[in-house]
């Protein structure tokens, strides 16, 4: 309609006018309608592989270095401070309702036991035993250095494990955080040119509408 300035419409989504959608490396490539903008997204994104390349695999290490020594120094100081001691059954355990099946030898119960603790005084509490033990039977429970029932100290494939999986942590912050910036990076850079365009069509348009 005369008098009105047709709406602008930004450029389909995809590579920019001039670029090749076959050639993935088309922001490099000269050509005349190649913005700015994607010149510097293309810098931008090659900086971020580069440091997301570098920073990864030294995060990587780094976290795994620092989780091994301080889970090796914990099960150090829990094999000094835990010992194993007797304990007796106060109650009968529950009997599993498949007795002799992998599941009935794989099961534990929680029963209170009573035992004596680092400061010789008789204690109470609950640890996880086979099903059917009678009361009275013996088991050997961990006992802490207050004299409270706690677990076995670390293993070395529980340090392991555990390093392994903040070692992977920090591998995987570094990438998310990487991918992170380039989104945010071109988010903006694409309004930018949404701006851009906005600004040459207003200059455009009323030569095209006859105004």
């Amino acid at each position: 309609m005369a008098g009105q300035i047709p709406q602008a419409q930004p450029p389909p989504p995809g590579p920019a006018p001039g670029g090749n959608p076959h050639v993935p490396l088309w922001r490099w490539r000269r050509n005349p309608l190649r913005r700015r903008t994607d010149r510097a997204e293309a810098w931008i994104a090659l900086g971020l592989l580069l440091a997301v390349s570098a920073a990864a695999p030294a995060a990587m290490f780094a976290a795994g270095d620092a989780a091994h020594r301080h889970y090796r120094s914990a099960a150090e100081h829990e094999a000094r401070t835990r010992e194993h001691r007797a304990a007796v059954l106060v109650h009968d355990a529950p009997r599993h309702p498949e007795p002799g099946s992998d599941e009935a030898r794989k099961t534990r119960y929680p029963v209170e036991v009573r035992f004596t603790g680092p400061d010789g005084a008789t204690r109470t509490g609950e640890s996880d035993v086979e099903p059917g033990l009678p009361a009275g039977s013996t088991v050997l429970v961990w006992v802490g250095p207050a004299g409270e029932i706690t677990g076995p100290p670390l293993s070395t494939e529980q340090i392991r494990s555990r390093t392994m999986g903040w070692a992977l942590l920090a591998f995987l912050g570094v990438v998310l955080t990487g991918l992170a910036a380039h989104g945010v990076t071109g988010l903006v850079l694409r309004r930018r040119n949404l701006a851009a365009w906005d600004a040459a069509w207003a200059a455009t348009a009323p030569r095209w509408s006859g105004q």
